[in-house]
């Protein structure tokens, strides 16, 4: 899954002063808007080498493991559907990360703050339904991400 440049860019503005946001935007800026990459390059700055078997995607891993705890939580969907019905709202988007962040803790996962913004930025790319009505991720689908505003 991929995020365009414009759309870093809009995040960036969106969180100037959320320092984990910004960190999240660089690695996607530093391999090309690649989701998947991102992901895995924060991983490994926060956790460590990772060994997965081949074909194996660690994003996709955690979203399986994170779907029924936040498809299950109407206030984590509820904010994701707020911050699309109002793109560009920064309170919102860092709201849906930080829950996202206390979602995952509470239920053993523990996520660094610049990886939950990575997960949120892929849930808003495909639509928090489609997240959460699929347990295998969608071929890329195309989508974008809300503009802001």
């Amino acid at each position: 899954m991929q995020i365009t440049s414009g759309e870093i860019q809009a995040m960036r503005e969106l969180m100037p002063d959320y320092t984990p946001g910004l960190e999240a935007m660089d690695h996607l800026e530093k391999h090309n808007g690649n989701m998947e990459t991102a992901f895995q390059d924060l991983w490994q700055d926060k956790n460590g080498q990772m060994i997965m078997g081949e074909g194996r995607s660690l994003l996709q891993i955690t979203l399986k493991n994170l779907r029924n705890e936040l498809c299950g939580d109407d206030g984590f969907r509820g904010q994701i559907k707020e911050y699309t019905k109002n793109p560009g709202s920064s309170p919102l988007l860092t709201g849906a990360i930080v829950s996202l962040v206390s979602l995952a803790s509470a239920n053993g996962l523990p996520l660094d703050p610049a990886i939950a913004t990575v997960i949120v930025l892929y849930i808003l790319k495909i639509g928090v339904n489609i997240f959460c009505d699929y347990t295998e991720p969608p071929a890329n689908t195309g989508g974008t991400l809300p503009p802001a505003q």
